[in-house]
């Protein structure tokens, strides 16, 4: 549908808690009719069930979902089924084996990008921040490729995008590519990767990556899976810059940082308070199995938490779904966010923080103004779709009905 005025009717929106001593036992609902024009919403009026507008089928409206750390140039999505190799057991063996198959994986993945973003879409996802390869091998085509997936699905999906240099920035001589790509306006962060155990440096690798975001305006998104005191001085050297150059707060992250799934409490309760005070997020997928992110800890001390998918079936991981609900699922479960506050809560991992009430149960999305990205779910409530993962039945994105 075109971007222009229409309305709907039988739009479920929250509309308050309810309480019973204190605690919040249910979440109050009405049906609305919703006006979108130019992109955004217009009014949002009592509903009127005999109105001439979309019927929404009295399916909950919910702010739309952002997966916030996504490899959008290379998943095999689109190609045959392929499940991990026990053989590739390190991020050397990885970057080996991605050297001999991204000249394969380049020739389609304008395609299979487009078709990664539709089902990324299916589940409610409009917003992308995704990474793309710069390396030797790849150049700068991940980046062409990308973007021109994303060029053609522009009316309905949005993406900041991630230089990453997959690599390593002198393990493979990535860095003059890098500092070509930190040039580019289409670019917002600067990417990294295990800086001590691939690069052999934290100050070298970390510090050029720090000194291209400063020079050029750019925020700082660094995956580091290293699980030892390695991993600590990388978080405490970011933290150090980030408190340095003040313009990095709030665009300085720290993706995966396994390593504080390995802390004692009050060792992470002491770097949460840091990165809070610094501004540093962390990023995660969410991993389970051996790794427990004190997640609870880092929103405790206000660190900003993004989740994203990472993997969608590739190379490094079988089980990537693609699904934000999911994601805000597995976290209640986890971390065992079980009552109809808690839930409601969780569903901000999947919505970068906007619900439709706030913590004392007022109203505060949609508003008069907003830009209509919205997401419509089979569900009673905020609580019940991130506990049951509730199906996605439309979606619209600044004013265009996705599906």
């Amino acid at each position: 549908m075109e971007n222009k005025s229409y309305s709907l009717k039988n739009v479920l929106l929250e509309t308050g808690f309810e309480y019973q001593d204190q605690d919040v036992v249910k979440t109050k609902t009405g049906l609305f009719c919703v006006e979108v024009e130019n992109g955004k919403i217009k009014s949002i009026k009592p509903n009127e069930s005999n109105a001439n507008a979309i019927d929404a089928n009295k399916h909950l409206m919910l702010p739309a979902f952002k997966d916030m750390h996504a490899h959008l140039d290379k998943m095999l999505f689109g190609l045959p089924w392929q499940a991990v190799s026990e053989k590739r057991k390190t991020v050397k063996d990885m970057i080996a084996y991605e050297q001999k198959m991204i000249p394969v994986w380049l020739e389609t993945s304008i395609e299979r990008t487009e078709k990664m973003i539709d089902m990324l879409q299916g589940y409610g996802t409009d917003f992308i921040r995704s990474h793309f390869n710069v390396d030797p091998t790849s150049g700068l085509n991940s980046l062409k490729n990308l973007e021109k997936a994303l060029q053609n699905k522009k009316a309905t999906a949005d993406a900041e995008l991630v230089a990453f240099p997959q690599h390593g920035l002198f393990y493979t001589d990535t860095l003059p590519l890098l500092k070509d790509v930190a040039q580019m306006d289409a670019v917002s962060f600067i990417g990294g990767v295990d800086p001590y155990s691939l690069d052999g440096s934290i100050e070298k690798a970390m510090g050029a990556i720090v000194q291209l975001a400063v020079d050029n305006n750019k925020g700082i998104d660094v995956h580091l899976h290293e699980i030892g005191e390695s991993g600590i001085k990388t978080i405490e050297f970011l933290i150090d810059r980030t408190l340095e150059n003040p313009q990095l707060r709030g665009k300085a992250f720290m993706s995966h940082a396994f390593v504080l799934s390995r802390l004692s409490t009050l060792e992470a309760e002491k770097i949460a308070a840091r990165l809070a005070e610094a501004g540093v997020g962390i990023v995660s997928s969410v991993p389970f199995g051996d790794i427990i992110m004190p997640i609870p800890i880092l929103r405790k001390h206000g660190v900003e938490v993004l989740v994203g998918n990472d993997n969608i079936q590739d190379h490094w991981n079988t089980f990537g779904s693609g699904n934000m609900l999911q994601k805000a699922n597995l976290i209640a479960e986890l971390y065992g966010y079980g009552t109809e506050f808690q839930l409601s809560r969780t569903l901000g991992f999947a919505t970068r923080y906007k619900l439709p009430l706030d913590d004392n149960g007022t109203q505060q999305w949609p508003k008069t103004g907003d830009a209509a990205n919205m997401v419509f779910v089979d569900a009673s409530c905020s609580a019940e779709a991130v506990s049951r993962i509730s199906p996605v039945k439309s979606l619209i994105h600044n004013g265009t009905v996705v599906f």
